[in-house]
């Protein structure tokens, strides 16, 4: 029997408009192809800590790019920008309900009064629910979203948007390990972005589909594609499809983010007859399984490779 060696990552040659690959990369790949630190550093005539500390900074980055956990720099500036933008809604929000009690004590015509307290309400309702999802946004930037998972059917966390008969694929008893506000929050994003879109489509379904190690719900847009520029507004923070600017909407950043805080993908893919906005989530560990037990020593010093397949499937806001 043959054994093929693992050789681990690599940088293609001019995979990047024909630059060459930057030679403290290339040591930190080749740590994490297999070989000791010690050897690349002798090789490379480096020092074996500096070529620790830039392994740990090369895997840290690119798991908290992986896991959508920022690194602290970056935290604490979305946190004051989105502190801002927060304070920015709950003050109107503050004056706009002590009209609502002034309103009620005011003398006049009941019809008017009633009319205006309605409209007030309305606007007050909106502008509560802007402001929760700007406080979940700035959460889930700020990784700081703890999911609570447990069994939950699809029909359960659809109910809102769809009958359960109505549901495809494996169907509505279908069950995640799931949040399930945050998931049903999920559901409900993509179907909104599916369903009001331009141009408008001629049907939106809910399907279910089991494709290992996942659950795959697919909101199915049928009629005409999304423009691409469109589509990929649809995945940014305060912005509107159109790029004006003039709006208030955390698209489907805000999906993408709780789909990710449960180990999950979430994407975008259309031809010329549908557009599919997907979610996938992973199943549940087994309840026998193993646990890591943390050792003093650094893992890049004695590697361990498994070959176990990336998750597949379009991630993000690929239209």
């Amino acid at each position: 029997m043959t054994r093929t060696r693992f050789r681990g990552p690599r940088v293609v040659s001019g995979g990047r408009l024909a630059e060459q690959t930057d030679a403290r990369v290339a040591a930190v790949l080749d740590v994490l192809a297999g070989e000791r630190v010690g050897a690349v550093a002798e090789r490379r005539d480096l020092d074996p800590a500096l070529l620790h500390r830039w392994t740990r900074s090369f895997v840290d980055a690119g798991t908290a790019q992986v896991t959508h956990r920022p690194p602290p720099h970056l935290a604490r500036q979305r946190d004051r920008f989105l502190s801002v933008f927060t304070h920015g809604l709950r003050s109107p929000l503050a004056v706009a309900q002590a009209w609502v009690g002034l309103l009620g004590d005011m003398s006049g015509d009941p019809g008017s009064r009633a009319q205006a307290l309605t409209r007030l309400q309305s606007a007050l309702d909106l502008l509560d629910e802007r402001t929760a999802e700007v406080e979940l946004l700035t959460a889930a930037m700020l990784g700081r979203v703890e999911p609570e998972p447990h069994p939950v059917t699809v029909g359960e966390l659809a109910a809102s948007l769809v009958l359960p008969e109505e549901i495809g694929g494996a169907g509505a008893d279908t069950v995640l390990h799931v949040d399930p506000d945050l998931v049903t929050r999920v559901l409900r994003d993509l179907w909104r972005a599916a369903s009001t879109t331009r141009p408008a489509p001629h049907q939106v379904l809910l399907e279910v589909e089991r494709v290992e190690p996942w659950t795959e719900v697919r909101v199915v847009r049928a009629g005409e594609p999304i423009d691409p520029g469109t589509a990929r507004a649809l995945f940014e923070p305060f912005d509107t499809p159109d790029g004006t600017h003039s709006g208030i909407t955390v698209g489907l950043y805000l999906a993408r983010a709780l789909v990710v805080v449960h180990g999950g993908t979430l994407g975008m893919e259309q031809d010329d007859a549908q557009a599919v906005l997907w979610a996938r989530f992973p199943d549940p560990p087994p309840l026998d399984a193993p646990h890591d037990h943390p050792t003093d020593h650094d893992p890049t010093d004695h590697p361990q490779h498994h070959d176990d397949p990336a998750p597949g499937g379009q991630d993000e806001e690929t239209p």
